[in-house]
């Protein structure tokens, strides 16, 4: 049973990772906000050279304007300007990120406050020095648990009032922490440190979220038009939703789980050739057994069912010492190598299934064996 249940557990720790993976991936792309769509800049090309789409700013003040009045089933749109820069607070400095947002990018992220308020859209508007800053910001600058509303930063020799503190995101989904952020409005970043004149990246809002695919395809349409495309030409912009980004980032973790998968089953098979050795030795030294059986009245379907029954029933106590060695050893390869696991009720069902599967496919053979035997030659076996 041994080979069965390292292949049982096999399975069902690897299925456990690739499943606790993906959840991972979920819900870090689902920090980002909920119905989110990310309009990404441009690519750069040079000196052989080429960097990915973002690189090169191409979305301009325009761009977002007409996105926010032209594109139907948009409830935010916010452009983003980023920076890192050294900031400070008495003696207390930091190198932080700092992004140029619009009012309504907490919309657009699904990003609540923890204390204080958001600046205004006359803030933006008026390019006045408020910020909100993230929790990992606010426990390196304030201390942990201490509310910095209020309270006075300087970013580049210019300070900012602190208007509201931002609840905990935790990790994205290149495990970058995004609470270690200050926001500002993007036009008096656009004005300085960056002096940036284009947007690397929009974040756009859709509702109700049904309306994602069609807003992906009213952007995508909107820029190309505006940015002169011609229809033979490739997009110089990215409009990426949610789903493709939990896309992109799962396609690693199917195809971990699968080649985990083909070497559990390799496992399973070997426990089976195993089940079937064994069992070809049982009828071997039972053979008088059989005999007696035969010769008092016993059918061949009789003795078939017999050993069956012996090959399953080891195949399934061995799958159920897997599923148990399976639920044991998936904790704690989270909790020694921090590698989420996440069991899910399919891959215990197909472990038990599997496991049955080959006590009747590997003990068939040996139990046919058994069933075919003469009785005349089974009783003088010696």
């Amino acid at each position: 049973m041994l080979g069965i249940i390292v292949g049982i557990a096999a399975v069902i720790v690897g299925v456990s990772m690739g499943t606790g993976a993906k959840a991972e991936v979920d819900k870090r792309i689902a920090s980002l906000g909920q119905n989110l769509l990310t309009v990404m800049s441009g690519n750069m090309s040079r000196g052989g050279v080429r960097g990915g789409f973002g690189m090169a700013p191409n979305l301009t003040p325009a761009d977002y304007e007409a996105i926010s009045k032209e594109v139907s089933g948009v409830s935010a749109v916010s452009p983003e300007v980023r920076t890192s820069t050294q900031i400070a607070v008495g003696n207390q400095n930091s190198f932080v990120q700092v992004s140029g947002v619009s009012a309504e990018y907490l919309t657009a992220r699904s990003w609540p406050l923890r204390s204080g308020n958001n600046f205004s859209e006359t803030d933006v508007r008026n390019a006045n020095k408020v910020c909100l800053v993230g929790a990992t910001t606010s426990k390196t600058l304030f201390g942990e648990d201490v509310d910095p509303v209020g309270q006075i930063i300087r970013i580049k020799n210019a300070s900012f009032s602190i208007v509201g503190w931002l609840e905990a995101k935790g990790s994205g989904s290149f495990g970058q922490d995004q609470d270690d952020i200050i926001l500002v409005p993007y036009t008096i970043l656009m004005k300085r440190p960056s002096a940036d004149t284009s947007f690397r990246a929009l974040f756009v809002h859709a509702d109700p979220p049904g309306s994602i695919q069609d807003v992906q395809t009213q952007i995508t349409e909107l820029l190309r038009q505006r940015h002169q495309i011609a229809e033979d030409k490739d997009d110089a912009f990215m409009v990426r939703t949610q789903q493709e980004t939990s896309d992109f980032f799962n396609a690693n973790n199917r195809i971990m789980t699968i080649l985990i998968g083909f070497f559990a089953g390799i496992s399973l098979v070997v426990g089976g050739i195993g089940i079937m050795n064994i069992m070809l030795v049982s009828v071997t030294e039972r053979t008088r057994e059989i005999g007696i059986r035969l010769a008092v009245g016993a059918r061949g379907r009789d003795v078939l069912r017999q050993f069956l029954i012996e090959a399953v029933l080891l195949s399934v106590l061995g799958g159920a010492l897997g599923i148990g060695a399976g639920y044991w050893l998936a904790p704690l390869l989270t909790k020694f190598a921090g590698f989420p696991t996440l069991i899910s009720n399919a891959s215990v069902v197909m472990a038990f299934t599997v496991s049955a599967f080959i006590g009747v496919v590997f003990g068939f053979f040996p139990a046919l064996k058994a069933a075919r035997l003469d009785p005349i030659d089974a009783l003088r076996y010696e």
